[in-house]
């Protein structure tokens, strides 16, 4: 008979319920190595289940790498090329997996805050513990505090409705977008061709458009945007020039329409806004693009505008899976399931990477970083970053105003290479964002560091007209309020 009341060590639990509570829960790798650092019972075998010489940790990982939302429709191709690539370690593949996830979407600190960070033109945008800041400037409401603010010196918090959790932004040059825990959007900024979804200008609104549709990633383009829904839909909204929206025309819409030509190709996982143009992902891994075909953006080869949406065949034909792609201004940058890189579109400065100027015209492999596996990308005018998985950033394009952070660079110099940032070597960096002139990024610890221009306080400092070095950015605790400055002084 079982003596309930005598107390229970980790290690007299059986193997099998071990495993149960580690692969249960949203343990990320770096609480599985602890655990099996601290205790012997995660270092035993599960004998039956997995090889000899893996652990029960090793275990838990393999059954939490099979569930993530990026492997589990990976085809059996791709799962042995990431494992490959991993030096068959589960806890790599699931270290891979959660930083390609955090990256792109909201980073869990080793503190415990939750957070994105986001530029735009003159702003930036960031999510901390489920609300929105922003600073920087604007004259269009793009801040989110409303038309008659047109500063913020220091990252000041957006007022949404008391229930709304802000789980995802997006910043363009002159709107923004940010998704909520319940699935509803909200727009705010520059409305001339209605690209926020609604018809109103100035403080955040709901779309209403999207009411009972939640959605779980929003994207803004120059004067369009794409929303995607948790059932893998995409509803699109804006100006529509040169076919941005996918519609198979060029008709503006001034609410989100769904793209019914994507809904024959699957659920799609990840959506991405150029200035004019779009590009989504399929569970499969496929991307499709469609609107503008300047600078060879679109990935076909030619300099065409395209409708709706096209898969880019040479992905197709070497069977890469894609999770993760980066709309520039004038190129593009993709992530594979594997961590590897490839970029195309306009090489003007090296913002392509692959040492020289020219322009791709089709998906390039970025054969300098194949050594590193890679888990984001992330474009802006004419220069790329790339994280890589041990927290390190490398960058490469055009240094001016300093955006590439190469402190012995001069802003007119070109960075054709990848090349690591010296100066974040401290730090575990989780998320990169980069705008027009300032970059921003995020450590594992939730520090937020800045460089570039500071000319309009979108580096979130008063009195720096630039930072030629990456330089912490702190978020007010108290004051709410404080940081406003208005168009009347």
């Amino acid at each position: 008979m079982v003596d309930l009341l005598r107390p229970t060590s980790i290690e007299d639990l059986p193997s099998h319920l071990i495993v149960e509570i580690l692969s249960c829960g949203k343990l990320s790798v770096v609480d599985l190595v602890c655990l099996e650092l601290v205790s012997r019972a995660f270092r035993g075998s599960h004998h039956g289940l997995f090889p000899p010489s893996g652990s029960l940790v090793d275990f838990a990982a393999f059954q939490l790498c099979g569930s993530h939302p990026i492997y589990a429709p990976m085809s059996p191709n791709a799962r042995n090329g990431v494992f490959n690539r991993c030096r068959g370690n589960w806890k790599r593949v699931l270290r891979f997996l959660q930083s390609v996830e955090q990256s792109s979407n909201v980073v869990e600190t080793s503190l415990g805050n939750v957070m994105q960070i986001r530029t735009g033109k003159y702003h930036t945008l960031l999510i901390k513990d489920s609300s929105g800041y922003s600073c920087g400037s604007s004259l269009c409401g793009v801040l989110g505090h409303g038309p008659e603010t047109t500063q913020c010196v220091a990252f000041t918090r957006i007022n949404f409705p008391s229930r709304a959790h802000v789980i995802q932004v997006s910043a363009s040059h002159n709107h923004a977008a940010f998704v909520m825990q319940s699935g509803e959007v909200f727009t705010c900024g520059d409305n001339s061709s209605f690209f926020c979804g609604h018809r109103d200008v100035g403080r955040p609104r709901l779309v209403d458009a999207l009411r009972g549709i939640p959605c779980k990633q929003v994207a803004t383009g120059l004067s369009f945007t794409i929303f995607l829904t948790r059932q893998g839909h995409v509803y699109t909204c804006g100006a529509n020039s040169h076919g941005q929206l996918g519609h198979g025309d060029t008709n503006d819409r001034p609410i989100p329409t769904i793209v019914e030509p994507l809904e024959s190709v699957g659920a799609i996982a990840q959506i991405a806004a150029g200035p004019s143009y779009s590009l989504v992902i399929t569970d499969n891994g496929t991307i499709h693009s469609f609107g503008s075909g300047a600078n060879f953006c679109l990935g076909h080869g030619l300099q065409r505008d395209e409708l709706q949406p096209r898969p880019i065949q040479s992905f197709i034909r070497q069977d890469i899976h894609i999770v993760r792609v980066s709309a520039g201004d004038e190129h593009v940058v993709a992530l594979d399931s594997s961590g590897f890189v490839y970029t195309w579109g306009k090489g003007y400065c090296g913002a392509l990477g692959h040492g020289d100027e020219v322009d791709k015209t089709t998906p390039e492999l970025l054969c300098s970083l194949r050594s590193h596996v890679a888990v984001q990308v992330c474009a802006s005018k004419r220069k790329t970053f790339v994280l890589v998985d041990d927290g390190s950033v490398y960058g490469f394009g055009w240094m001016a105003f300093r955006s590439l952070g190469f402190t012995d660079r001069g802003a007119s110099d070109k960075i054709t290479k990848p090349r690591i940032l010296d100066s974040l070597r401290p730090y575990h960096i989780s998320q990169v964002s980069t705008g027009l002139y300032h970059t921003v990024v995020v450590t594992n610890r939730g520090q937020i560091f800045g460089f570039g221009d500071n000319e309009r306080a979108q580096l979130g400092h008063d009195t720096l007209r630039g930072c030629l070095k990456p330089t912490e950015i702190f978020v007010p605790g108290m004051e709410n309020n404080a940081g406003f400055v208005s168009e009347t002084g």
